[in-house]
């Protein structure tokens, strides 16, 4: 499925009201002022995924994995290069001693800011479609990025495709980029469109 030149500024321009949600949240939570900027929105089938995400991630990688379901069911992923990872929990606790490893602590950072991005997206994709999403409790794990396909893949068979928003977190005059992914079946990918194009 290709995009329209349409149709990408008006999911860009969804994705936008989302992400200040988040970014809002994130700053209330952390007491310092957190930006969530969206330069890039693509869709690929869910077998392209690992070529897309190959050209800009290698080796272990962090990512908060989200299983919706509802109306509108896939899988929502935070995904952060594991270097990304860490200087972005330093960044949003103050404090906090430089590490080159993930600690308890580091990890339930990066579990509420993923629960707290992914719900603000899926939030707004479900009150545009005006359907009830359900979530599951988020996942932190620590991968490589075929085990990641691999689970994304696993006991699936129709075909999907992958929302992938790359994005970059601002704050303390640094940034972190990430991937958000969101894997939808293509009813809901279809229908995703179809009303984000009346929003343009």
């Amino acid at each position: 499925m290709q995009l329209t030149a349409t149709q990408q500024d008006a999911l860009v321009e969804l994705i936008n009201v989302a992400f200040g949600r988040a970014a809002a949240a994130l700053s209330g939570l952390t007491g310092q002022r957190v930006l969530l900027e969206v330069p890039e929105v693509a869709v690929c089938p869910l077998s392209d995924l690992g070529q897309v995400l190959g050209k800009v991630v290698q080796g272990e990688i962090a990512t908060v994995h989200q299983i919706f379901g509802g109306e509108m069911t896939g899988d929502a992923l935070l995904l952060l290069d594991y270097t990304g990872a860490v200087l972005l929990s330093e960044l949003l606790v103050e404090h906090r001693p430089k590490a080159k490893r993930l600690d308890v602590s580091d990890r339930e950072v990066l579990t509420e800011v993923g629960n707290i991005l992914l719900n603000a997206c899926l939030g707004t994709f479900g009150n545009m479609l005006h359907v009830h999403i359900s979530f599951a409790v988020p996942r932190l794990r620590l991968e490589d990025l075929d085990g990641l396909l691999h689970s994304l893949v696993i006991g699936r068979d129709e075909l999907r495709y992958a929302l992938v928003i790359y994005t970059t977190f601002r704050l303390r005059e640094s940034g972190v980029g990430g991937y958000l992914v969101i894997v939808l079946g293509v009813a809901s990918l279809d229908r995703l469109v179809q009303e984000v194009e009346h929003l343009g």
